[in-house]
């Protein structure tokens, strides 16, 4: 890359660090990923370009970069999710204090054993009734991230209920344990 081309990509600095930050979660990822954006200029940079060219080739780059960190962040959190998974807990959990007297004793029992986004997700949004759109604006999150996010921390709930409850899970915790429990100490 001749370095008319690259003060020309550098000049326009601010205006692709708005176009990355728009697409991604914090300002701080959009400037990585602009960042490597400007590596990647440095090693592949057309020659002939003029400014016109080198600037609507230096967007693809960009939203190319962008829909790469979104596929990097998807399978990190799904291998950490699966991770997870096969550990399982090391130890039984203590009774989640944050959860409401009504529900089955095994979410008590499971979330402090999730991933601290997802029981906090949970707690906040399906427990403590919070609209998702609030829960996002909080947490600097996307309303659709935020869904994702919601989305994924059901699906481990539920696969961990099943694990702790057996096939009671899905038939309302009428026959597991927490509900005999329960029933014990009213007597």
């Amino acid at each position: 890359m001749s370095e008319t081309a690259l003060n020309t990509l550098l000049r326009s600095r601010e205006r692709f660090l708005a176009f990355v930050s728009r697409r991604v979660r914090s300002r701080d990822l959009a400037e990585d990923i602009l960042q490597a954006a400007y590596m990647r200029a440095l090693e592949k940079a057309p020659q002939d370009a003029d400014e016109d060219g080198l600037h609507a080739w230096f967007f693809s780059v960009l939203r190319h970069a962008v829909i790469d960190s979104f596929r990097r962040s998807t399978s990190e959190a799904a291998a950490m999710d699966r991770w997870a998974f096969e550990l399982g807990p090391e130890e039984p959990a203590a009774v989640d204090p944050f959860a409401p007297k009504f529900l089955c004793g095994c979410i008590q029992r499971v979330l402090p054993t999730m991933r601290p986004a997802y029981a906090e997700i949970l707690r906040e949004v399906d427990l403590n009734e919070r609209p998702l759109n609030e829960y996002a604006n909080a947490h600097n999150l996307t309303p659709n991230n935020a869904a994702v996010r919601a989305h994924r921390a059901r699906t481990a709930l539920r696969k961990e209920l099943e694990r702790v409850c057996g096939s009671c899970s899905t038939q309302a915790c009428l026959e597991c344990f927490c509900k005999l429990e329960d029933e014990s100490a009213l007597a």
